[in-house]
């Protein structure tokens, strides 16, 4: 079995927190996104508009490569 260290998250995540209503906060590639469970999509708390599906797609395959999946 092995692991991979994807640096100190702690660094990434700072001032991002739970918030009321959404999972997360999630960390794809340095992008910090929380989960709408309401609207089946993700937001970004920086731009504050929701991911299109194939804009969270690209993200979440950049992310897959990024660990060597693909």
């Amino acid at each position: 079995m092995g692991f991979w260290n994807l640096g100190k998250t702690e660094d990434v995540m700072q001032g991002y927190t739970a918030r009321k209503g959404l999972e997360g906060p999630f960390n794809f590639v340095g992008r910090i996104l929380y989960y709408d469970p309401k609207e089946g999509r993700y937001w970004d708390p920086k731009t504050d508009f929701y991911l299109e599906h194939d804009e969270f797609q690209e993200l979440n395959l950049q992310f897959m490569r990024y660990l060597g999946q693909i």
